[in-house]
């Protein structure tokens, strides 16, 4: 596929993309914190995806605010993407506001051990990289002693085979991550929901933790597995069979859902896996359908493409590894990409549809 001239979006489409904002992230940590009660007290914990942090502490009685962002580095107010890389020194972290009278220190540590994998030093489950390791960054020296105790309790239980890694970090400055970022559960639960899922935590946890761990799902992983290739052929048109078994490439301006504008859910046309939905999906102007992210990261395989003399990323769905199109940087935000698909290689599920094909669960997107 080709790549168009970069693109230009206005600024209601931004606001459309971010939705309304529910915090203020302007505002410093220093007074974020100022705003809270006065008797309450804070804790900063690192454990991998903020994301996955955040949502467990936030229905737990005592616990007043949970913010996202970043800790341990020099660089000031750092961006995502300047943590993402990991040369900021930074790791993606929470800072908790919570009423010790309503729940203790050492019951946030207890909480805090139930959400990682403690002995992996390099990464948290399928994120890697010095800005996802887990650490515990101490306000005061009541809060050391206890953070200290409680990482040789849990290195003295039988859970682990391995050393704990985890580090106990004075802390020093807390800068709160991007909005987009802030209560994310909560806005976008069925990507949340596949995100923790694919990333091994939830598996993991269940494993170590059993009936104790918090937030762990126990939803069942639906079958998407790819049929047989004499069953592919019978169900699929030439064209589509073409482009996701052949990585061949459909026309474009004369295919199916280029312009196409209801709401509803894309799926994978061998499988039926869930892939992209409309409310990611934008006019890019290249005659394919386009979208700026996933329904779930995990549901694509992207590989190098060197064909037709330029390098290009593909994407594959991960269980029927089908044939998709191809991702470029200069999409819209937030993402910045852009997921130029084949109509082909999609089947559209209607918003109106949803539970009657056995996709219920992302009706959420469209509330």
């Amino acid at each position: 596929m080709n790549i168009p001239i970069k693109l230009f979006i206005s600024g209601i489409m931004i606001m459309s993309l971010f939705g309304c904002n529910n915090k203020d992230i302007s505002a410093t940590a220093d007074e974020i914190t100022a705003r809270q009660p006065i008797n309450a007290e804070t804790a900063t914990f690192a454990g991998g995806c903020f994301w996955c942090m955040e949502a467990p502490y936030e229905k737990i009685n005592g616990v007043i605010d949970v913010v996202s962002g970043y800790t341990g580095g020099q660089t000031e107010n750092p961006t995502y993407e300047q943590v993402s890389s990991g040369k900021s020194g930074h790791l993606e972290a929470i800072q908790i506001s919570y009423d010790p009278g309503k729940i203790s220190y050492e019951k946030l540590l207890d909480i805090f051990w139930q959400q990682i994998d403690p002995t992996d030093g390099g990464g948290s489950f399928v994120d890697r990289g010095p800005q996802y390791r887990s650490a515990i960054f101490y306000h005061t020296d009541e809060q050391k002693q206890i953070a200290e105790k409680s990482k040789t309790h849990i290195g003295t239980t039988n859970r682990y085979d391995k050393l704990i890694a985890t580090e106990i970090i004075k802390y020093d400055k807390f800068y709160p991550a991007e909005e987009y970022h802030q209560d994310y559960s909560q806005k976008n639960p069925i990507r949340y929901k596949f995100y923790r899922h694919g990333s091994g935590r939830d598996q993991y946890l269940k494993k170590i933790w059993g009936s104790e761990a918090k937030n762990v799902s126990s939803e069942r992983e639906k079958d998407y597995s790819k049929p047989a290739d004499s069953v592919i052929k019978e169900r699929l048109t030439p064209l589509q069979y073409a482009v996701t078994q052949k990585d061949k490439t459909e026309p474009p301006f004369n295919n199916e859902y280029w312009d196409n504008k209801k709401e509803g859910i894309y799926v994978d046309i061998v499988s039926g896996e869930p892939l992209f939905s409309s409310t990611d999906k934008f006019r890019s102007g290249t005659g394919w359908p386009s979208f700026t992210q996933p329904i779930a990261q995990q549901a694509l395989i992207e590989k190098s493409d060197n064909a037709l003399f330029m390098k290009r990323t593909e994407v594959r769905s991960k269980k029927a590894d089908s044939h998709l199109g191809h991702v470029f940087d200069d999409g819209p935000i937030p993402t910045g990409l852009r997921y130029c698909i084949n109509s082909a290689s999609l089947r559209f599920i209607p918003k109106a549809d949803l539970e009657k094909k056995g996709y219920g669960e992302y009706v959420k997107l469209f509330e």
